[in-house]
């Protein structure tokens, strides 16, 4: 089975053909950050204007790329939820009007089912793949939250807790922004963080029961003492300040991933979304699972950022299902995951 995928969830226009078995024959993204560096963010109109210029040269390269014909495919997926819903409608839209013009099967994919099947692709090495069940983290700019993973359908995730405000991603961002590295930030963050001492500049954030997190006031500590230096920092201190937040995100994702997965009595886990790919976060992952016995699964690079090889793929595993959408399914801002965090503060129930 091959699946044209599209997405266009934020700001990254992707399409990609993918086998029912993960492995990816096309993955071409054309990307945004040139229109939205100047802002300090995604501006979602911005972004909706650049996946209508993006959105046709994209398949077509996909579909050049693997070598395939629009009647070689045997169903068409795309991204339908979460993310902005003017950059959802485009991709959503040229799905099914090739699904209609082909008279192919067509599926709506959540963006975070397709964050936690992006292990399962394969892009030319043999790597091991997850076993259901699996507990997994997904840290992206817009989504924290633990997943138990019995299998590939939304029917079958199930959120054990994810953060009351700030997404580790958007933290990430803004903290950078605070430094003075511009945007997007996380990727420089992690690379001054490797030359810096976290003991140096200890920043700390609220502590919650559970498995739930929160970012906003690990963030709000950073801008103090940004305001504390001065008008320039040092180039060590700089280094030590990235050190340091970075040190406190990545020890509160990873504690309650593994007190997650030690509770669940799984034997894998699994990373994903765009904080999946910070150097650190990583290599943590791969020794507390080692120290454990346990499969790490750290997706490629390529799969942690958003991409539409995830997208065909999840939407392959709704068709292997017998699972069909009409045309007539609609672009939705938020997850079709059941959520069982709430957000914001106050006593929980």
């Amino acid at each position: 089975m091959l699946v044209l995928g599209i997405e266009s969830s934020c700001d990254e226009t992707g399409a990609a053909i993918v086998h029912a078995d993960g492995t990816v024959l096309a993955d071409v993204v054309q990307g945004q950050v040139a229109t939205h560096a100047p802002y300090g963010g995604v501006v979602p109109e911005l972004a909706s204007r650049d996946h209508l210029t993006n959105v046709d040269y994209v398949v077509r390269a996909a579909l050049e790329k693997a070598n395939v014909k629009l009647s070689d495919l045997h169903g068409i997926a795309a991204t339908r939820c979460p993310g902005l819903v003017g950059g959802l409608l485009v991709g959503l839209q040229v799905a099914k009007g090739l699904a209609f013009g082909t008279g192919l099967p067509f599926v709506g994919v959540d963006h975070l089912v397709g964050h936690l099947l992006a292990a399962f692709l394969q892009r030319g090495k043999d790597e091991m793949r997850p076993a259901f069940p699996f507990v997994a983290l997904l840290a992206s700019g817009g989504h924290t939250a633990l997943y138990r993973v019995d299998g590939p359908l939304v029917a079958n995730i199930h959120e054990l807790g994810a953060t009351r405000d700030d997404a580790a991603g958007e933290a990430f961002d803004k903290v950078a922004k605070l430094l003075g590295l511009g945007y997007p930030g996380g990727p420089l963050l992690d690379r001054l963080a490797k030359e810096g001492d976290p003991k140096r500049c200890a920043f700390h954030g609220a502590k919650l029961a559970g498995y739930e997190f929160s970012f906003s006031g690990l963030k709000s500590n950073v801008a103090r003492w940004r305001e504390d230096q001065g008008e320039t920092l040092a180039p060590q201190l700089l280094r030590d300040a990235c050190a340091g937040f970075q040190a406190s995100v990545v020890k509160a994702l990873t504690e309650k991933l593994f007190a997650a997965v030690d509770a669940e009595r799984v034997s894998h886990v699994v990373l994903g979304g765009g904080v999946a790919a910070n150097s650190a976060l990583r290599a943590r992952t791969r020794e507390m699972a080692e120290n454990r016995s346990i499969h790490a699964h750290l997706p490629e690079l390529a799969n942690c950022t958003d991409n539409a090889a995830m997208i065909a793929y999840a939407g392959a595993q709704r068709l292997l299902a017998g699972e069909r959408d009409d045309l007539g399914i609609r672009a939705e801002s938020k997850t079709a995951l059941p959520r069982r965090t709430r957000k914001g503060g106050g006593k929980r129930a």
